[in-house]
């Protein structure tokens, strides 16, 4: 039994790569045919395509009553974004984040965190308070897609193809279809067979469910984020890792937690209240200097992020 589910994980995160790459070639390829740079795809289509493993393993724990599960892959999701997905890629070839602009999504971002533990003091996410995260979801999506035809209407003559290494603005539109729909597919089976057996083994081992939300789920279920951006660094492409990142962590606070609590509560664990929470501001927060400062994420970052994570799964699991 342990054998099969090792084998099954092992192929889940095969097909998580090999989709990963596909829906950065697709988005990519997309931006340059509809004239919307390849930040605002990765914010919006790459960011949600790879955030339906967290949704779904969302929607099934409070289903299948374990709403604690929902709130615990969320919030680890999104420090593993972070730490881990931005800081594997950076260790492999660094970020050149100085070439992007992502500061008013940053902000965004830090806006739906807060919001988000806001909204935790009152110990549980309701129905209201997934219509507001929802509501405030709309209003980022409207934001976005203003600000993607405003640069449209500006760049309609001059486009920066060159800029995009390994693009490709003359692929037909049925390839770049079929390179999205075939990642946005890829990627929850990978995660659901990674997710699924990395659960049972881990359960083999006698780790608790609140353990294996916050950590193993949450890694599991971040892990298309990673192939994305591991494929994008690759490509040199630090708008798309970038913009995949923050627009995935709205999209988990803003969207997931949002259509969860339409189905059912979502209590808040007081551990996850008194620690993890902060723990997610706080790796937020560290994304200020190389955004607001428009710095690069080198090498000596990456390893500083991800020993920042073997960190805290230290600290969850004692």
């Amino acid at each position: 039994m342990l054998v099969q589910a090792f084998l099954l994980a092992l192929v889940g995160l095969g097909l998580l790569v090999v989709a990963g790459d596909l829906l950065v070639r697709g988005a990519v390829n997309l931006s340059l045919r509809i004239g919307i740079p390849a930040l605002i795809v990765s914010l919006t289509i790459v960011a949600f395509g790879t955030s339906a493993p967290e949704l779904l393993v969302s929607v099934d724990a409070v289903l299948s009553g374990a709403p604690g599960l929902a709130l615990g892959n969320v919030v680890g999701s999104n420090i593993a974004n972070i730490l881990l997905v931005l800081g594997m890629p950076a260790i492999i070839s660094g970020l050149h984040t100085s070439r992007v602009d992502t500061r008013r999504s940053y902000l965004t971002m830090m806006g739906g965190t807060l919001l988000f533990i806001g909204l935790a003091q009152f110990g549980a996410y309701g129905r209201v308070a997934g219509v507001i995260l929802l509501g405030a979801l709309a209003l980022t999506l409207y934001d976005q897609f203003r600000d993607a035809r405003a640069h449209r209407a500006e760049t309609k003559a001059a486009r920066d193809d060159a800029t995009l290494e390994g693009a490709n603005p003359h692929m037909r539109m049925w390839k770049i279809m079929a390179f999205l729909i075939a990642g946005i597919a890829g990627l929850p089976i990978g995660a659901r067979l990674l997710v699924e057996n990395a659960t049972v083994i881990a359960t083999a081992f006698g780790v608790s469910d609140a353990v294996i939300g916050l950590t193993l789920v949450a890694i599991g279920t971040s892990a298309p984020e990673l192939a994305t951006t591991v494929a994008a660094a690759f490509r040199r492409q630090a708008d798309v890792a970038l913009g995949n990142v923050i627009g995935s962590n709205i999209f988990n606070l803003l969207g997931i937690i949002g259509i969860t609590a339409l189905i059912a509560p979502v209590p808040v664990d007081d551990q996850i209240a008194r620690f993890d929470l902060w723990v997610m501001l706080g790796t937020s927060a560290l994304l200020a200097p190389f955004i607001l400062r428009r710095h690069d994420i080198g090498r000596l970052w990456g390893v500083v992020l991800t020993g920042g994570y073997a960190i805290y799964l230290w600290l969850v699991l004692i």
